[in-house]
């Protein structure tokens, strides 16, 4: 009896503390609304990106598909619209495709950076319900291949410039707009803009790019929008594992083919995943969206020193996105044998898909590759990679600059850093500063994120315009 009492005091004990480090696990407080309204040229904006839409500037890994007229015509595109821009913002040609503008401020250090890319990738035109390429604009919605990534951010980006320079604006600090049009396929173009900055020893203050975007139903148990805010993101790395074999004719197969063996391997890989690993931006969004969730899970989320467990199988059960921020992941994206049904393959081969997490280096994933398949006939080899970025400061004022800018825009959402999943440009200006941050300025549903390299790619002109007042308002703000 004496020890049941001892088990239920300790269960209480243990109930008590958890229950009471959730009551007060409160959400932090909201910034600072910035004073003041924005205009935005609405009538400007929505034409001039119709206008960037028509140039099609698709980019391909193999250079003889690119339609290098295509994007000559978008530069001049850019002079034709942004006359001021060209007039004030001296321009510098970098590299395969870069371009980057330069708006002298008040002060020459630690200059602000934005960025956007302008090339985007190839569209099945015959699966569109409107054309790529053809800027349409039907109630009150623009329709095209990179109104969402990132030619929307790129036409707001140059749209509140054009607009500050027209009232006589002077930025407190230069101001670099950098915009690169080989993002899509890996190329060098920005890697070469910030080999122009590392010459000239500039050190940009804070670097704004493509990444998360306000969304619903983000996190578990929160039901208010959600600012998420990239501070890093996640490497990446293509590895072809292939076999050899004697080949032949199918009717007399080997006990396991080739494209057997390779199966297995798939199998293991599947069912043995890379082991969770809890880093900086996650474990920030987990302590900033985690004290506006619901009870039940605000229990779990202020006492993750006793549920980490728990949180590991959720995620790994629930798979998609939030098992992705936990863990380096794997996926098998292609496989290849024989083409014909009736022979065996002399080499059969598969491709995957690795995205790296924290310390999991392209080294130690392929180490772990091997480790788990277990079949020393399997050649793993390296095709491309990059290691995964550094993690950017949150404790900055530049981090508390956008925080306002964000919430001044989008007073309903809640401002919170997380892991980007997908590789972007900004990574190559890691090299140079750690204040790195990914946030494409629109709300976006779910069913609008899903056209990001899909169908019907489009964007409602009232979100242009609502980035557009974003990147006016950052830009009148920054570092004053």
């Amino acid at each position: 009896m004496e020890v049941i009492l001892i088990l239920a005091g300790i269960i209480l004990l243990f109930a008590g503390v958890i229950t009471v480090r959730a009551v007060r696990f409160r959400p932090y407080a909201l910034p600072t609304a910035l004073p003041g309204k924005v205009t935005v040229p609405k009538e400007k904006s929505a034409d001039d990106l119709a206008a960037m839409i028509r140039c099609k500037t698709v980019s391909y890994a193999d250079e003889s598909l690119v339609d290098h007229r295509e994007f000559i015509k978008f530069h001049n595109l850019l002079e034709e619209r942004f006359p001021l821009m060209h007039q004030n913002c001296p321009l510098e040609k970098i590299g395969k495709t870069g371009l980057l503008y330069y708006w002298k401020g008040q002060i020459s250090i630690e200059p602000l950076v934005l960025m956007a890319h302008y090339d985007v990738v190839p569209a099945d035109e015959e699966r569109w319900d409107r054309p790529p390429f053809a800027g349409l604009i039907e109630d009150g919605v623009l329709w095209g291949r990179g109104t969402l990534d990132t030619k929307g951010t790129l036409c707001a980006i140059l749209e509140a410039a054009e607009h500050l320079l027209a009232d006589g604006f002077v930025p407190s600090r230069d101001i670099y707009f950098s915009f690169a049009g080989d993002e899509e396929t890996y190329g060098s173009s920005c890697a070469d803009i910030v080999s122009w900055f590392e010459q000239r020893g500039i050190c940009p203050a804070m670097v704004l790019d493509e990444g998360g975007a306000i969304v619903e139903k983000s996190f578990p148990g929160v039901t208010a929008p959600c600012a998420m805010v990239g501070i890093g993101e996640k490497g990446i790395a293509h590895v072809e594992g292939s076999m050899e074999g004697q080949g032949g004719h199918a009717s007399t197969p080997p006990p396991h083919t080739l494209l057997g063996h390779l199966s297995k391997a798939v199998v293991r890989l599947e069912s043995h995943p890379f082991p969770t690993e809890f880093t900086k931006p996650v474990a920030e969004m987990f302590d900033t969206l985690g004290r506006h969730a619901s009870f039940l899970y605000k229990v779990m989320f202020a006492n993750l020193w006793c549920f980490m467990p728990l949180l590991k199988l959720i995620c790994r059960i629930s798979g998609a996105e939030l098992n992705a921020m936990m863990r380096t992941t794997c996926a098998v994206t292609q496989m290849e044998g024989s083409k014909a049904f009736n022979v065996l393959p002399p080499k059969a081969r598969l491709g995957l898909n690795l995205r790296l997490l924290g310390s999991t280096d392209i080294t130690a994933a392929v180490k772990y590759l091997k480790k788990v398949i277990k079949n020393d006939n399997i050649e793993l080899q390296l095709l491309s990679g990059m290691n995964p970025s550094i993690n950017s400061d949150t404790s900055c004022k530049e981090w508390e600059t956008l925080k306002q800018v964000i919430h001044t825009t989008w007073p309903d959402a809640l401002i919170s850093p997380y892991l980007m999943m997908a590789a972007s440009d900004s990574r190559h200006y890691c090299r140079i500063t750690d204040r790195v941050y990914r946030f494409s300025a629109m709300k976006l549903s779910k069913d609008e994120r899903a056209m990001i390299h899909g169908h019907n790619e489009r964007i409602p002109l009232e979100t242009l315009y609502k980035t557009v007042e974003f990147y006016v308002r950052l830009l009148k703000c920054t570092f004053t």
